[in-house]
């Protein structure tokens, strides 16, 4: 394709638009609430995983070894667990710490009644996990370690946890799809409009040799256009009720700032922005691309 015959396809692209501008802004607005919509639902579960991904780094599967095992085989074993896929990172916890933690948080200034330590052999391994899911897996490969006298899961808080992440995944897949075939249903009526409108246009071209790319591309260019013009107004519009109601939030409830940790504006723009777009765009070019196949038949 010439440059020239591409600058032509691009600018009857935007002229479709404004000749049938009411549709076109119609599309645009119905696009731009669609991904609106989109934005806030994606902003509320990126929050929602980082949170629980957050309590999941607090669930650890902690390990104990047998009375008398040497510092190598515990250095060992370290390494094999270490090694596994389903380990983010262990924390090896000495006699002497688990005393000293357990006297401060339980005994206090009874603890000095005490001249040795009953913790003796409570040494340990406390392992955290990429994904909770993976803790049975895990559990299953410890239990055939040698050296190993107990093992302590919290098999009901990474059941729940991994419940909570599928139900939100499958939730918002069923969402998404539901505002792209609505988005793609309107570009699709939109560009049928300017095809009507043309028909005489496009019958006279054909006669005098245009080819199909020709007749064809400045109906997907005119989608691609509405799509991503309707990618931007949403992004401003989420931009500031995000970080409105996230200082609201932490304002107004000071006690969840200790509790909750919300994603900062950045983090949730720095993948919702290339989405968004790439969602306008393409659906853009879908709704337009299938509605040219069908209507005009060159």
């Amino acid at each position: 394709m010439r440059f020239s015959t591409f600058i032509y396809t691009l600018k009857q692209g935007f002229v479709n638009i404004f000749r049938n501008k009411w549709y076109s802004l119609a599309s645009i607005a119905t696009i731009s609430a669609c991904l609106f919509m989109f934005g806030i639902f994606y902003s509320f579960v990126a929050n929602f995983q980082y949170i629980v991904k957050e309590a999941q780094n607090g669930v650890a599967v902690t390990i104990f070894f047998d009375e008398g095992i040497s510092e190598e085989r515990i250095a060992e074993i370290g390494s094999l667990i270490e090694a596994r896929s389903e380990v983010d990172h262990i924390h090896f916890v000495s006699a002497d710490e688990a005393w000293d933690s357990f006297k401060e948080e339980y005994l206090g200034e009874y603890a000095d009644g005490f001249t040795e330590n009953p913790l003796a052999d409570s040494s340990n391994y406390e392992i955290y996990l990429n994904d909770v899911s993976m803790q049975s897996s895990l559990v299953g490969y410890l239990e055939t370690l040698d050296g190993i006298r107990t093992i302590n899961k919290s098999e009901i808080t990474a059941n729940t946890l991994a419940g909570i992440n599928r139900l939100v995944g499958y939730v918002a897949i069923g969402i998404i799809i539901i505002l792209l075939c609505v988005s793609i249903f309107l570009i699709g009526n939109t560009v049928t409009i300017g095809i009507s409108v043309r028909k005489e246009e496009i019958n006279i071209m054909k006669y005098i040799g245009a080819t199909d790319f020709f007749v064809r591309f400045p109906f997907v260019i005119e989608g691609m256009l509405i799509g991503a013009m309707g990618s931007l107004v949403p992004l401003g519009i989420v931009y500031l009720v995000y970080n409105n109601v996230i200082g609201f939030v932490l304002n107004k409830f000071t006690v969840l700032s200790s509790i909750l940790k919300f994603m900062s504006v950045g983090e949730i723009f720095r993948t919702l922005v290339p989405v968004s777009i790439c969602i306008g765009v393409g659906i853009g070019f879908i709704g337009s691309f299938t509605t040219v196949r069908k209507h005009i038949r060159v």
